[in-house]
Order: structure tokens, then C-alpha cells, then sequence
């Protein structure tokens, strides 16, 4: 063959690549509503920057007629490409060859990049469609799987590892999304579960549908094993791209500035409104945090599940921060099971990945009852208290309202080592709310006063003008200062330009012991 006859061929093959399981199977998938494998690369990768890897591969086995059939790719689409200029790393499931099904040659594929973007320090991404490990290869496939875990594992706290939801994602192959970082889900697309409806309802005789079960609602509000719920498979694609100009390439990078142009100077008045006079009235700790960071841009992680607290990506002065911040608008902001755990997982990320920390503090509490008690509020409440400690990222803290109990010193208080403490005058800094402690302190006196409502008063307007204060913390050094609350925004960003050089160093050990 000649050179041009050579190249012709290659043409050829490299367009039957791209049709992937074949036009009908791609018309099948466009009718339910789904993109196909390349499609969503071309959306989440920057126009033209995609090279793809091993796109002749092709599965190895010859039982069961697949011997017959060899499309080229094996089911999965790889190779690395560009998000904003950075270089990324991406495997995209190919549903309309074998169902996406894991073989021995695609999970190959998978573990090839996955290993290129952990030496090269740059993020991985994953876009799950896929029926499941292949049967006709039995073990070989569950070690596929198994390979993958391993990656996953390993590169965990080295470089960004986010997944996307775009199909079905059952049994074995949900423990690769659930090990990274970041897990992104679509409605009336994306599935994710252990065992599906129909093995659910013969071994437990309950009927639930797909959807229920696990469906992208399911884990973005119940299960908390998907931290973002979109729309379509275009906002998702883009929503990874939003993402991802909040994050480092890796654990030794910095994450990229943002591009903003607001002054690291500004105040805003309204931070004055926002917390009302009655320590009972919630208020939306979102209208505090759009008011202070960089143009009101605050990516929330997590928005559906324990929304009783926030966690959130935004800029500071152009500098990525994680923020964690109690929400007063739901369960008074109170810390639970799931609002520990969500925010402890958010807090390692942060820390492990160099973003530092900027904690907004209004918390009455751990949440009472037998429910939380008995669900281990004490060991999961354990979980946010030792990633506070655990973190060595820069940590600044702005009480806006109520710090009580137990609760003040597992919100990155001083005591923990929290680096810059701040407090609005509003601030209530005790071991319990002025009204509880008096009922506990004064019951007797009140209980033998002539007019008890007025003894009750009397006793609360003296607990709070000596405890329920910033000024008593602040005379102990607990507090750094006091704060006008409109210069929230410029203290922040003055701590963290500060804090920018922090070394911390840490007694040698392989890892501490988390309560998990």
C-alpha cells in the first residue's frame, strides 16, 4: 500500500471509531435525551484541545460471540484535553458500545490516563454512562474495577478527581465516583446504586423506582453522595468547568486567581440589616457571603443536603477560599449528624489541596435527641471537630452571631487553632443561650420570685451584658478584634494576604485516626 492508501485507511478507522456501538445505537441514546461519549468532551473541553489515546484498542475476550464483534475504543473514549487553558485528563463511557460495560481492555484504558494525570499534576475527569462490569468477562472485569479503585485511592488528596453522572452507574462501578472528589449528577439521567430496583424489591419486598432509589434527587438531598444536582448533561459539563477555576491542578499548585475586579477595599453598607435585633430570628447566611466575597460569587457544595450548614468555593482578593458557614435560615443553623459530615469532607478537600479555610459562625448547638444520639451524633460530630484540628491551611473565622456550647469550639474557634478570630458586636460567645442558662442558674430565685417574668428578664439582660458578648472572649485573646461588620470583606482578605506564607509543623506519624 501506498502512503495515501495508508492514510485513507486510517481515516477510515478512525471514523469508525467515532461512531462508536454504531449510527442507530447513537440515535438511540440522542432520543433519550443524552449526549453521546464525544459529544460531552467536546462540550467540557476547550474547542479543538482534545487528544485522544488508545483509540484502536479493543476488548480481548472470545467467548460468548464477542469475538465477532471488536468496535474500536472498547466502550470508553480517553485522552487528555484543556479547561480554561489547564490541562486536564478524561475518560467518557461510551453507552452505545456494549452498554459502556467494563471490560479488562477498557478499564485499562481508564487506569492509563488516570496514572498520566497523577504524574503530571493535573485533574481527572471522569463521565460515567455505563451498564456495569462486562459478564462475558467474569473476574477479569471486577479486576478492572478493582484497578481503578486503587487509582482513585491513590491519587486522593494529590490531584482534583471529579465525576459525572450521565447514565446508570450500578453495583461495583459506584466505588470509583464515591472515592473522588467531587461527584455531579443529572436529573432524569443519572443513576447510582448498589443494587437496582428489582433486586431491592426481592430481597426486601419494596417497590421504588429508579429514580427514587437513586436517582440524581436522591443523592443530592438524601444520601449526600452527589454534591451537585443539574438540570441537563450541558450544565453539568459546564457546572465542571466552574468548578474546576476554584481548584489547583494538583497539591503542590496554586489555585488559579479569579478574575474579578472587585476592590479588596469595599464595604457594604447592608451587612449592617442583615442580622436581626432578636437572637431568635433567623436570617440567610447567603446574604452575608455574597456581600463579602469577590462579586457575590459563591459556588455552593452540597446545596441540597444539610442545608442547616454551607460549604462553598469563592474568591477573596482573586484568592481561592473555601468557606464553611452555619445557615441560621434552616434548624437555626444547629450542627447534626449530616451537617458534620459534610462539612468535615469539605474542610479535608480544602486542606489537602492548599484553599484556605474562612469559617462564618452562627451556631446555637449540637441538635438534641434520641434520633442523633443514637445515629453517633458524638462520633460524626467528632468528624468535623478533627478536620478543623487536622487542617493546616490559613483558617479565619467571623462570628456573626451565636457560638454556644461544644459547638464554638468545633467551628475553627482559637482553641483549635484557628488563626484569625473575628467577631461582630452581635456576637454571642457562651456555653448556652442567655434564657437556658438562667433557667439553670437562677431556677430557684426565679421560681420564689413575686413576679417571675420580670426576675427572668431581669437575670437575662444581666447573663448577656456579662457573657453573651464578644468582649469577654476578646479580653481573654480568644477573640483577635472586634469588627464593624462592613469591614467584614477587607479583614478577611488582610488576614488571609497575612497568612499566605503559614508553615505549620506536624509530629510525625502515617496518618492520624479519624472517627470515621
Amino acid at each position: 500500500m501506498t502512503m495515501r492508501e495508508k492514510l485513507e485507511l486510517l481515516e477510515r478507522r478512525r471514523a469508525e471509531a467515532e461512531l462508536g456501538g454504531g449510527a442507530d445505537k447513537l440515535k438511540a441514546q440522542h432520543a433519550k435525551g443524552k449526549l453521546s461519549a464525544r459529544e460531552r468532551l467536546d462540550i467540557l473541553l476547550d474547542e479543538g484541545s482534545f487528544v485522544e489515546l488508545d483509540r484502536f484498542v479493543t476488548h480481548r475476550s472470545t467467548d460468548f460471540g464477542l469475538d465477532r464483534q471488536r468496535p474500536y475504543g472498547d466502550g470508553v473514549v480517553t485522552g487528555y484535553g484543556r479547561i480554561d487553558g489547564r490541562l486536564v485528563y478524561v475518560f467518557s463511557q461510551d453507552f452505545t458500545v456494549f452498554g459502556g460495560s467494563l471490560s479488562e481492555a477498557h478499564a485499562s484504558k481508564i487506569c492509563k490516563v488516570m496514572d498520566l494525570a497523577v504524574q503530571n499534576g493535573a485533574p481527572m475527569i471522569g463521565l460515567n454512562d455505563s451498564g456495569g462490569a462486562r459478564i462475558q468477562e467474569g473476574v477479569v472485569s471486577l479486576g478492572g474495577y478493582a484497578e481503578i479503585f486503587y487509582r482513585n485511592t491513590a491519587a486522593s488528596g494529590v490531584i482534583p478527581q471529579l465525576s459525572a453522572i450521565l447514565g446508570p452507574c450500578a453495583g461495583g462501578a459506584v466505588y470509583s465516583p464515591a472515592i473522588t472528589d467531587f461527584v455531579f449528577m443529572v436529573q432524569g439521567v443519572s443513576y447510582m446504586f448498589v443494587t437496582g430496583p428489582n433486586v431491592v424489591r426481592t430481597v426486601t419486598h419494596e417497590d421504588v423506582t429508579m429514580d427514587a432509589l437513586g436517582g440524581a434527587d436522591a443523592h443530592g438531598q438524601t444520601s449526600g453522595v452527589s454534591h451537585f444536582t443539574m438540570r441537563s448533561e450541558l450544565e453539568c459539563l459546564q457546572g465542571i468547568r466552574e468548578l474546576l477555576a476554584y481548584l489547583p491542578s494538583n497539591n503542590l499548585d496554586p489555585a488559579p486567581r479569579g478574575r474579578g475586579t472587585d476592590p479588596t477595599s469595599r464595604r457594604d453598607e447592608a451587612l449592617l440589616e442583615v442580622v436581626p435585633d432578636s437572637a431568635n430570628k433567623p436570617y440567610d447566611m447567603h446574604d452575608v457571603l455574597r456581600r463579602v466575597v469577590d462579586d457575590g460569587a459563591f459556588l455552593e457544595v452540597h446545596r441540597d443536603y444539610a442545608p442547616n450548614i454551607l460549604c462553598g468555593f469563592a474568591h477573596l482578593g482573586g484568592h481561592a477560599v473555601g468557606i464553611v458557614a452555619n445557615q441560621p435560615a434552616v434548624l437555626a443553623g444547629v450542627l447534626d449528624i449530616n451537617a458534620s459530615v459534610k462539612a468535615a469532607r469539605f474542610i479535608r478537600f480544602c486542606d489537602a489541596f492548599n484553599i484556605p479555610l474562612v469559617t462564618f459562625e452562627d451556631v446555637p448547638g449540637f441538635l438534641p435527641g434520641v434520633a442523633q444520639e443514637h445515629g453517633g451524633i458524638i462520633r460524626h460530630g467528632a468528624k468535623l471537630l478533627y478536620a478543623y484540628c487536622e487542617a493546616t491551611v490559613p483558617k479565619v473565622t467571623v462570628i456573626t452571631r451565636k457560638a454556644y456550647g461544644g459547638a464554638y469550639d468545633v467551628m475553627s474557634s482559637r482553641h483549635i487553632r484557628g488563626d484569625i478570630n473575628l467577631a461582630w458586636p452581635t456576637a454571642e460567645i457562651a456555653v448556652m443561650g442567655p434564657k437556658g442558662a438562667v433557667e439553670i442558674l437562677f431556677k430557684k430565685e426565679i421560681a420564689e420570685a413575686p413576679d417571675a417574668a420580670a426576675a427572668m428578664d431581669a437575670r437575662v439582660a444581666e447573663y448577656t451584658e456579662k457573657f453573651a458578648n464578644p468582649y469577654v472572649a476578646a479580653a481573654r485573646g480568644y477573640v483577635d478584634d472586634v469588627i464593624d461588620p462592613r469591614d467584614t470583606r477587607p479583614r478577611l482578605i488582610d488576614a488571609l494576604e497575612m497568612l499566605r506564607a503559614k508553615r505549620v509543623t506536624q509530629p510525625a506519624r502515617k496518618h492520624g485516626s479519624i472517627p470515621l
